[in-house]
């Protein structure tokens, strides 16, 4: 017998219509409808990825959204109202500009002239977008307070000691087990000399980056460098690009399968960067020299 099943299929083995436990599903905040150039899905949330929630392709009707058989929904959160800015910052002891604020460095949101835009990973993680007098915002499903990653984006933010809360494959694992030993230009460690030429490029045309910054998913996983003003993350492989690796392969899985943009930069390029990156980053909206 499939363990995994469709959510039409286990809304029958629950005496519901699909449509009830569609709706269930997204009062719980394990999925959300996304529309897209007038066509709609529905779109697996983190919360819903951690009670066991995959994509699963079908040879007739495509992708659709499987669930565990023994599926359990959590309907703690559905007395919960959705929480502003101002009720994370106070469950944080933030100012509400300064969620924002994180919440737009973890690419969950983006600053437009009308207000704050919910992206398509500020959805997977909880946000919905409204609007109230021609000024856009973001309401946040309770869930969110949980979220690993904001969770560990405000410790470090407020200078907690993230040593001190580590798990096996903490950020302080990370460091023992990639030591940086060169110092770049801006004061950041490095593991590698194509990283230090590359972050001091980055430093020298004025890109703000960070180094090692973990990526705003589930999964425990860094980016070599992240670039906040487009959401974008850089990685650079200390080899050739036409040099086969399945440690490369199974990254780029990850980043395509979370809609993150990415560049990357390969050993044989690292002597190339004022003719290469300045046109892969003019792609994304980045000026450098």
């Amino acid at each position: 017998m499939d363990s995994m099943l469709s959510t039409t299929a286990l809304a029958k083995t629950k005496q519901l219509e699909a449509a009830q436990l569609f709706d269930q599903l997204q009062q719980a905040g394990y999925l959300y409808r996304q529309s897209t150039k007038g066509k709609s899905r529905w779109v697996l949330t983190y919360l819903g990825e951690r009670f066991g929630g995959q994509y699963k392709d079908h040879p007739t009707y495509g992708k659709y959204i499987a669930w565990p058989r023994t599926l359990f929904i959590d309907h703690a959160w559905q007395d919960h109202p959705l929480m502003t800015a101002t009720a994370l910052g106070d469950h944080f002891s933030l100012a509400a500009k300064k969620i924002n604020l994180l919440l737009k460095e973890l690419g969950w949101l983006a600053k437009t002239e009308s207000g704050w835009r919910v992206t398509d990973h500020g959805k997977r993680a909880g946000g919905h977008q409204k609007k109230r007098d021609d000024n856009d915002y973001a309401l946040w499903h309770p869930s969110i307070q949980r979220h690993p990653r904001l969770v560990q984006t405000v410790r470090e933010f407020i200078g907690q000691e993230s040593a001190k809360l580590a798990t096996d494959h903490s950020i302080s694992e990370f460091r023992k087990k990639f030591e940086a030993k060169h110092r770049t230009l801006d004061g950041h460690y490095v593991r590698t000399e194509g990283e230090l030429i590359l972050d001091n490029w980055l430093y020298m045309a004025g890109v703000t980056h960070a180094y090692a910054r973990q990526l705003p998913i589930e999964q425990e996983e860094w980016c070599d460098f992240y670039l906040p003003q487009a959401n974008l993350y850089l990685q650079y492989w200390p080899f050739n690009h036409d040099e086969p690796s399945s440690v490369r392969d199974a990254l780029l899985s990850l980043y395509q399968s979370n809609d993150l943009e990415l560049i990357e930069l390969f050993a044989d390029e690292i002597e190339q960067l004022d003719d290469l990156l300045p046109k892969r980053l003019r792609q994304y909206g980045i000026k450098a020299y």
